[in-house]
């Protein structure tokens, strides 16, 4: 799995370390996660545990959550790119609010997933981070402010202008970066209204994760994927 090409518009789960993301109940995400993709066509790609990368992968895409910029060596307690790629990762998240880094820092990160052949999502919380972060051209920008990460109530409803300015800021620096909508979003709806407004996909965590039926909120964001611009 760690070979595939990530095809756009994308949703991209972030299973946090929810319990219901924790091994063995992250196994029961990944089959829904999997059964979505084959009755959409969706791309659909998991993010979870460092863990849970190597069992996982072997039937959905994954990124790490996180990698450090280290190599081989000395490095107790860190994650290395090229494990993380070993054990099927695609790709990785970078400054997730809850694990933010200093500039430099993403740098050095990016520098250290591309050597060892992994995909790249940086998160920003607003427009101006976003701008700074599009000059390093990331594969990927989620724009996803952090006040409204879990909180039920969708970037695209609340910030709409968050996405739209951060779309064509990022594009005016980096026209290959794709553009992700994060924060908040909990519905289908939530997910058409993010590509209305420029995004190419959704970073999403907890409204599928804590979800009873998690399947058919996938099922419902994966079709809202292909709305018009």
């Amino acid at each position: 799995m760690g070979a595939i090409t990530v095809k756009y518009p994308v949703l991209l789960v972030n299973f946090k370390t929810y319990e219901n993301a924790t091994w063995p109940k992250s196994r029961h995400l990944a089959e829904c996660i999997m059964a979505a993709r084959q009755k959409t066509g969706a791309n659909i790609i998991a993010s979870p545990q460092l863990f849970d990368l190597n069992p996982l992968s072997q039937s959905i895409p994954t990124f790490a959550q996180h990698i450090d910029p280290i190599t081989y060596g000395s490095n107790t307690g860190y994650a290395l790119p090229e494990a993380a790629k070993a054990a099927g990762a695609t790709g990785t998240l970078i400054n997730h609010s809850e694990h933010k880094l200093a500039f430099s820092k993403i740098k050095k990160t990016m520098e250290a997933a591309k050597r060892a052949g992994l995909l790249v999502c940086i998160c920003a919380p607003n427009t101006k981070e976003a701008k700074k972060i599009a000059k390093l051209k990331p594969d990927m920008i989620a724009v996803e402010p952090p006040e409204l990460i879990g909180s039920g109530i969708s970037v695209s409803k609340a910030k709409p202008e968050i996405i739209s300015d951060s779309v064509k800021a990022i594009k005016a620096i980096s026209p290959e970066t794709h553009v992700l909508c994060g924060a908040g979003v909990s519905t289908g709806e939530d997910v058409r209204k993010a590509i209305e407004l420029g995004a190419e996909g959704c970073l999403v965590a907890s409204a599928i994760v804590n979800s009873e039926d998690p399947e058919t909120i996938i099922l419902e964001m994966a079709g809202n994927l292909e709305a018009k611009k």
